[in-house]
């Protein structure tokens, strides 16, 4: 018995496989960053979410999400449904065994029997049988397992990217909703001010001060600040709905009261080498992942030309009656090997092959596709968080050089210098500086959180 044991272990050892030698294609993109990006200090790789978003607020909202996002969950669950897959593939790798029990019974009428008598026929079987397995000389078996391992890690790397963009996506709702939040706390401002400059200007022109004109200015101000300040709580309401669709339930703690400038979020990543950053991203793993499972099926379907043999057997014990069903002698056995060699198919196992090689094709250009887009994203970000910088601190300087000219406009106003124009032009002025400011300081942490994801953060 050991000696068939250690030659059925040779036997399957033997097998070889078909499918193509393996090699990463080479990345289609430049070896570095476009403009020399600036050198970031922390690797977004070894960076948890927890570290790169400090805001308590928003880490609540980020746990919240990664437990209760349907999108998420759906996810979770493709992983789970490619594992059993591929489980169920790599069980036809070694002998199925069942362990069988059994009743026959037969009677044959008089006329029909060689002995002229009726006959019964009665028949008890135990047995344990090897259900149909083949020997996979060729590595058919073994390429459609590893194709289906390959199906697997690449539902999982995809996983893994759904994860770290919905912890993105929910830091960019979140940013979006402070800054809708303090764009319409800035238009309440106007609104209130420009309303008590209305109020003003009425008195001043019942008493002949001011003119119709500068009461009509101060009125069509009012009533625009009005319809801004609508339009703001408007898109308010819709970034939190935004983001309660994105968390996967409502959220009654949170307290929108913080400002963008308090989000302690900083872009200080580093780059590295596009080759290197690139190809641990997770929806590039899954890329390859899935260029690994077209390979394998390629080498199932040259396997497909060749003979197949496959064997079937039981070995158990059987008798006419149940008391004697494991009496001396009653050991039964059948053994059924069996060969089979494709000869005239009309092109079938050609096609299928055919089949094979182009998905192959496809599955190299979708990988270096994504490489691709992952370099642009990158490098755009990377351009973004310079330049972002940059556009801040200039538009601040506009702020405060406008918030100086509404302060002399006013006193012009008031000494009766200028008409209420000049004010009105530098109101509108200041507040166009200030929800610009407010804008781009958001568009600034989208960019780091959207950088985070996009060097394979955490």
């Amino acid at each position: 018995m050991r000696k068939r044991i250690a030659l059925f272990g040779a036997v399957l050892a033997a097998g070889c496989s078909l499918a193509p030698s393996y090699e990463r294609p080479a990345a289609p993109v430049a070896a570095a960053w476009p403009d020399d990006a600036a050198p970031g200090g922390r690797a977004a790789a070894n960076l948890d979410w927890h570290a790169y978003f400090p805001d308590p607020q928003l880490q609540a909202l980020i746990a919240a999400a990664l437990e209760h996002n349907r999108d998420l969950r759906i996810a979770v669950a493709r992983v789970a449904e490619a594992r059993g897959l591929y489980g169920v593939t790599r069980a036809d790798r070694l002998p199925n065994l069942d362990l069988t029990a059994g009743r026959a019974a037969s009677r044959t009428p008089a006329d029909l029997s060689s002995t002229g008598s009726a006959l019964t026929a009665q028949r008890y079987d135990v047995a344990v049988s090897l259900v149909t397995f083949e020997l996979d000389f060729w590595g058919r078996v073994a390429s459609l397992a590893e194709a289906a391992k390959a199906s697997y890690l690449a539902t999982e790397e995809a996983q893994r990217a759904f994860r770290l963009s919905l912890v993105a996506e929910v830091a960019n709702a979140w940013f979006v909703l402070l800054e809708m939040n303090e764009r319409t706390a800035l238009a309440g401002e106007t609104l209130m001010s420009r309303e008590e400059t209305r109020k003003l200007i009425s008195r001043r022109r019942e008493v002949g001060i001011a003119g119709d004109l500068d009461f009509l200015a101060a009125d069509g101000a009012y009533h625009s600040a009005r319809a801004e300040l609508a339009n703001l709580e408007r898109q308010r309401a819709a970034a939190a709905n935004a983001l309660v669709l994105l968390v996967g339930k409502p959220f009654d703690k949170v307290v929108v009261d913080q400002k963008l400038a308090e989000q302690g979020v900083v872009a200080d990543l580093a780059a590295g080498l596009p080759s290197e950053v690139l190809v641990q991203r997770p929806d590039v793993l899954a890329a390859e992942q899935r260029l690994l499972a077209a390979n394998a099926n390629i080498g199932a379907a040259r396997a497909a030309f060749l003979p197949r043999i496959s064997l079937t057997g039981a070995f158990g014990t059987a008798s006419r009656s149940l008391a004697g069903l494991f009496d001396n002698g009653s050991d039964a056995w059948s053994f059924q090997p069996a060969l089979r060699l494709p000869l005239f198919d009309f092109g079938r196992a050609a096609a299928n092959t055919d089949v094979a090689a182009a998905r192959k094709v496809v599955a190299v250009a979708e990988y270096e596709k994504t490489l691709q887009q992952a370099f642009r994203e990158v490098a755009d970000l990377l351009a973004a968080r310079d330049k972002l910088t940059t556009q801040l601190s200039a538009l601040e300087a506009a702020e405060k050089a406008q918030a100086e000219r509404k302060r002399i406009a006013d006193a012009r106003y008031e000494a009766g210098i200028s008409s209420y124009l000049e004010v009105l032009d530098a109101q509108r002025e200041l507040f166009a500086a200030q929800q610009s400011v407010v804008a781009t300081r958001r568009a600034g942490l989208t960019t780091a959180a959207q950088l985070y994801k996009a060097l394979g953060g955490g």
